[in-house]
């Protein structure tokens, strides 16, 4: 079995975290190792950064919420990342391809000082698959309501431009699976788990 990192990205609302968290039991049933980290969040000091950036009252500039968000990163690259690579399979529920397309395409930040600084904390450390969530525009926003981070209160249109940028980022990478969050859970984590048996080389029998 290879370890790989593995990421599911994806707007608020699509589903990516159920499915991450469906991955992770699934895993623990076939008894492989791994570890599953949450962007923003994740290491202790991650998590507290996250609780900063997210807090509804939060009013800070765009620039600082970027580098946050790195922030938090290179506590989990260092802390959790680095030291499990090769030992686990490593599952991140959100990467660099969610800071590109939040920080780039929905509030305009350049992105070469966005991928300047995630090369200066990642290296040349990459996902090997990621599952891209995708929802249908009229359900955009729509399984967000009544949570309390200060995203939810952005406008769909907000989020009709992180989600095309999303689409922009992967559009040429052949290790991407585009996940369509308009079918039922169940038939999505079919075709999740059915990928993930072969990139990790589990025999479901």
């Amino acid at each position: 079995m290879y370890k790989k990192i593995i990421v599911f990205e994806g707007i608020d609302g699509s589903g990516k975290t159920y499915h991450i968290n469906e991955v992770s039991k699934y895993l623990t049933k076939k008894k492989i190792r791994f570890i599953k980290i949450r962007e923003p969040g994740g290491s202790k000091n991650s998590e507290v950064i996250r609780n900063f950036i997210l807090n509804k009252k939060s009013n800070l500039k765009k620039k600082t919420d970027l580098l946050l968000y790195l922030a938090a990163r290179n506590e989990n690259f260092e802390n959790l990342i680095k030291p499990n690579i090769n030992k686990k399979v490593i599952l991140l529920d959100r990467f660099v391809c969610s800071t590109v397309a939040y920080q780039h395409y929905g509030f305009k930040i350049n992105k070469s000082i966005i991928k300047s600084l995630n090369n200066f904390i990642l290296g040349n450390i990459k996902p090997n698959f990621t599952f891209l969530h995708i929802v249908p525009p009229k359900n955009i926003k729509k399984n967000i309501s009544g949570r309390k981070n200060k995203y939810d209160s952005f406008n769909k249109n907000f989020y009709k431009k992180v989600q095309s940028g999303f689409l922009k980022i992967l559009k040429n990478d052949k290790n991407k699976y585009i996940i369509d969050a308009s079918r039922t859970k169940k038939y999505n984590m079919e075709i999740i788990r059915k990928k993930i048996n072969r990139l990790l080389r589990i025999n479901d029998k």
